[in-house]
């Protein structure tokens, strides 16, 4: 596993690597579909309905109650800790990544991920759930932050003609874990529950052994490219032609001081902080707007009887499914948009557009009622959460360079941990102030929309504030040299490649290979992606019955 030896050789074909950063991702995204569990898990002692623990029993001893189930409240904490442990362990760990390679860092995401299923499964069977925060919610997280930046600074360095493009298609992989993780979750929690048992323990066990053997086989298919490999016939663009990308190198050490780090964090904080809350409450927003409309009628949702709640329940699920839809495919569209239009104006669409949505959204609602206007808008805006993930690390790649790239994402990502918990209490806690106040379900969220669209404003000003960065923030030769010994890469004493290097050899990387073998690589892991996105569409064609 040392980074030394995972160097490619001649025959080897770039197009491998995706779809190995793609085994992970997917893998790892189950992290989104975890709330497939909650229901199931809140009832694991009364199976069937949940046994209440006494009112008066204390928060440390309802950690090891074996006799009374779970709060959804409480198991919930899981969700948090995914993120929170994403972000800090990516900052914390990146460094390592680089200087380790990525087929290391994956083998670790594996273990971790895996290995916290496993210890999840042990706190189902025994009922603890402190071992499920410690299991899939700490050590998983560690996976989580570990797997996500893995393949970011390799695929960059594979497709430095297409940057946006490489990294949306292995991100786009962590939107759809969960499409594919949840409905096989229900399948096997079907197969393997009893009268004595919902299937929790017996489904964490035989996903955590589907997940390894996956994202094993994702790190050992992670190669890098050859020091100052370059794709054949492609040459760099003059550093004059485009200020915003740069042929340099900053030192990740030094990131925490430079304003435009700053600006990327509040410009991927305030993007995905709108986006995120949204999605937490996407199911319950349609429903309470639109109430009775949405099965034809009249009346709020209060005026409806169980059945009907029913039948709108099932289509906000299709609401749901389609966003994470339109959420996956903007990861990848977005992203490559990206690389004809460049990163900054990317962001200025996905500003300037967001803050038009949101603030049109309250019209579509409650003003005009138009459902279709309604499910159009979040759509658009779930696109552009996506697209904001794969596109933040093509954006440092251009303003930092490709050197550190993947240590300086995963700084980044404490804004996604920020964002976290700062979109979602945005818009329960002004949902719930605003229903305290007496005001109909239907107008509970049009304040919360122009909130959101004003911290788009923010994220707007921010990313026009981004400038190219100043020169003495870059590594000089010696340092970049240094860098690169660490980083086991064979350079010159200048940090150019060595003039030992055989240009012929070095233009047979990339390309070529057994075209059988590349197939195989893409159906590995295009197939369960189709699979779970034929399951997602035909949720969401409820939508349109």
């Amino acid at each position: 596993m040392a980074k030394e030896r995972i160097v490619a050789g001649p025959g080897f074909n770039r197009w491998l690597v995706p779809p190995a950063a793609l085994a992970i991702h997917l893998c790892i995204g189950m992290a989104y579909g975890f709330s497939v569990f909650w229901l199931p898990l809140s009832q694991a002692v009364g199976i069937g309905a949940p046994i209440e623990c006494p009112a008066d029993l204390g928060f440390f001893a309802r950690m090891v109650a074996t006799d009374c189930d779970w709060k959804v409240s409480a198991l919930t904490w899981m969700y948090t800790l995914f993120f929170v442990l994403l972000g800090c362990s990516a900052a914390i760990w990146g460094g390592w990544l680089e200087r380790a390679g990525p087929r290391k860092a994956g083998v670790v995401s594996a273990l971790c991920w895996c290995g916290g299923l496993v210890i999840s499964a042990i706190g189902v069977k025994t009922h603890q759930i402190w071992m499920l925060w410690l299991g899939s919610g700490v050590i998983g997280g560690i996976g989580l932050g570990l797997g996500y930046i893995s393949p970011v600074s390799t695929l960059i360095k594979w497709f430095p003609d297409r940057r946006g493009m490489a990294t949306g298609m292995a991100i786009m992989g962590f939107g759809g874990g969960a499409m594919i993780g949840s409905p096989l979750a229900d399948l096997l929690m079907k197969h393997y529950a009893t009268a004595t048992s919902v299937g929790v323990f017996e489904t964490f066990l035989t996903m955590a052994a589907i997940y390894f053997v996956f994202m094993m086989a994702g790190a050992f298919g992670y190669r890098i490219p050859p020091s100052g490999w370059t794709p054949a016939g492609w040459t760099p663009p003059p550093a004059s032609a485009n200020t915003m990308i740069t042929r340099q190198h900053v030192h990740v050490s030094k990131v925490w001081g430079i304003p435009q780090f700053w600006l990327l964090w509040g410009v991927l904080c305030l993007n995905v902080s709108a986006g995120i809350g949204v999605i937490g409450m996407a199911s319950p927003m349609l429903q309470e707007v639109f109430g009775g409309k949405l099965i034809g009628v009249d009346g709020g949702i209060k005026s409806l009887d169980e059945a009907q709640l029913g039948l709108i329940a099932a289509i906000a699920a299709g609401f749901t499914g389609l966003l994470s839809l339109f959420n996956i495919g903007g990861r990848f569209f977005w992203a490559s948009t990206s690389d004809y239009i460049g990163r900054k104006m990317t962001y200025v669409v996905f500003f300037v557009l967001g803050i038009a949505l949101y603030a049109s959204a309250p019209w579509a609602g409650s003003g005009a009622g138009s459902i279709a206007a309604f499910v159009a808008i979040f759509c658009v805006i779930l696109s552009m959460y996506g697209g904001g993930f794969a596109t933040i690390p093509a954006y440092l790649a251009d303003l930092f360079g490709t050197q550190m790239v993947g240590a300086i994402h995963g700084r980044l990502l404490t804004a996604w941990a920020t964002a976290g918990i700062l979109g979602p209490v945005v818009v329960t806690y002004m949902r719930d102030y605003q229903l305290g106040l007496g005001m109909p379900p239907s107008q509970v969220y049009n304040t919360t929309m122009y909130i959101l669209a004003g911290m788009l404003v923010l994220g707007l000003l921010c990313n026009l504030m981004v400038r190219p960065i100043a020169q003495k923030h870059f590594m000089t030769a010696e340092e970049l040299a240094r860098e690169k010994r660490l980083a086991h890469e064979k350079t010159g004493h200048d940090g150019a490649l060595p003039a030992s290097a055989d240009a012929a050899q070095m233009a047979l990387i990339g390309h070529g290979g057994h075209p059988a073998l590349v197939l195989a690589a893409w159906a590995s892991v295009g197939l369960p992606l189709a699979w779970g996105m034929w399951v997602t569409l035909q949720k969401a064609f409820v939508l349109f019955h």
